[in-house]
């Protein structure tokens, strides 16, 4: 027998709170974790996503009412298809940027179509961060987790139908997901094809930032973040189990899905976000705000205010500022900010950066506007104007992020990237005596 209810969805009003789902009437037990005997026969099961000893409002946790516990499984054994290595490339402080890559030629699910690109450290560390590129031709006929940390999943092209443990997410492109480490899963391709990004945070779990003095309203509402209804699967057929640990893929065969938890509560969860609901703000005076306002997660680092990994998005927006530099402005940041395009084009970039592609700004890395989006920007008439149609995002950390070796020697890098400044005129006029 296979339950497959509809893939309805709760809202996940905020982190620090319990949420539950059952898909059998009665299969949550009532005042305690782990009676003696559960109801329906399952097996109580806890899977934590931080130390025990965090204090209560930092800790997630999530108990699951499962046909058979996770422990039922064989040897995992190393398997001979391995993922690229995500370690460093050669130190490079130079500005980077990717074309998009094409999607495989020959078949490829969604764990074989990961491309790192950068990371802070190896995947063994106690925080950073990991980024990879994902492109898939095929939907998966196994299940998997990632000891290794978290993931925020970043469409680009093509939906993912993503069944978890706890349920079934169906994340679009303009939509987020997010995966609690070692939660079990499988990525389905409704659309044949898909394209987009994965930030492996190896720190703490990722939370909507604190607004300070925004207020209680803005960035993201915590009621547009959803987090599936139970679900499960009571297959006896044989299923492989994959896991990365470490940077590399072991497995073993189960007799049974390991997708089979009928119940659940707890806030270890997985959960998506449609960015086009982002409560977007901004000068209505003068100057370019600061990119923080645009923050939808953030995983805050060793350092307060330093984040191990920050997710801002540049959505699209109204543009009003009087007697200002509307886009970004020149600078050069204490943080390290790898960029994607999910759609459209972005405001500081006349071209060269397109959806799909990538780009690389390390620690203290002078960027800005392209000498062409400059040039427009200090001569436009400054109407209020709405940037529509476009939506890019960052994966920004306080930690340096080193290019892979296969991104450095990919055939998407551009080789021209810094031709985009080398027109910037010198128009300094100073006054004649």
């Amino acid at each position: 027998m296979q339950h497959v209810p509809s893939t309805d969805l709760q809202y996940l009003s905020g982190f620090a709170n319990e949420f539950a789902s059952e898909a059998l009437p009665g299969a949550l037990p009532v005042g305690q974790n782990s009676p003696q005997r559960v109801p329906h026969g399952l097996y109580a099961e806890q899977l934590s996503g931080t130390a025990f000893t965090m204090p209560r409002h930092e800790q997630r946790r999530t108990w699951l009412y499962r046909i058979r516990p996770s422990a039922l499984h064989p040897r995992f054994e190393r398997l001979a298809q391995q993922p690229l290595a995500a370690g460093a490339g050669a130190v490079n402080p130079n500005r980077l940027r990717w074309s998009p890559q094409p999607l495989p030629g020959v078949p490829t699910d969604f764990i074989d179509g990961w491309l790192p690109m950068a990371a802070t450290a190896a995947g063994d560390a106690a925080s950073g961060v990991s980024i990879y590129l994902y492109a898939a031709n095929r939907s998966m006929q196994r299940a998997f987790f990632d000891a290794d940390g978290e993931l925020l999943v970043v469409p680009q092209q093509g939906r993912l139908r993503i069944v978890t443990e706890l349920g079934v997410l169906l994340v679009e492109p303009q939509e987020i997901a997010v995966l609690p480490r070692g939660m079990k899963f499988r990525v389905e391709l409704p659309d044949g094809q898909a394209r987009g990004y994965l930030a492996e945070n190896h720190g703490s779990p990722l939370r909507i930032p604190d607004l300070g003095p925004i207020g209680s309203n803005g960035l993201a509402n915590p009621r547009d973040f959803l987090t599936p209804v139970a679900h499960f699967e009571d297959r006896t057929t044989p299923t492989a189990l994959v896991q990365k640990f470490l940077g590399q893929y072991w497995g073993c065969e189960l007799g049974h899905s390991p997708l089979d938890v009928v119940a659940w509560h707890g806030n270890n969860v997985p959960y998506k976000y449609d960015l086009r609901r982002f409560n977007t703000l901004g000068t209505v005076s003068y100057d370019h705000p600061d990119p923080s306002i645009f923050t939808v997660l953030t995983s805050p680092g060793s350092v307060p205010g330093q984040a191990n990994i920050d997710f801002v998005i540049f959505p699209p927006r109204w543009m009003v500022a009087e007697n200002t530099f509307r886009p970004p402005w020149f600078h050069r940041n204490l943080m390290n900010e790898f960029m994607g395009l999910i759609t459209g084009a972005y405001d500081a970039k006349a071209e060269g950066f397109l959806p799909g592609g990538a780009s690389l700004h390390p620690c203290m890395s002078a960027h800005g506007p392209d000498a062409e989006s400059c040039s427009k920007a200090i001569e436009a008439q400054l109407a209020p104007h709405k940037l529509d149609g476009t939506m890019a995002f960052m994966f920004e950390t306080s930690q340096v992020l080193r290019p892979s070796t296969q991104a450095l020697e990919s055939a998407q890098l551009q080789a021209d990237y810094d031709q985009c400044w080398a027109s910037l005129a010198t128009t300094f006029t100073p006054p004649r005596s």
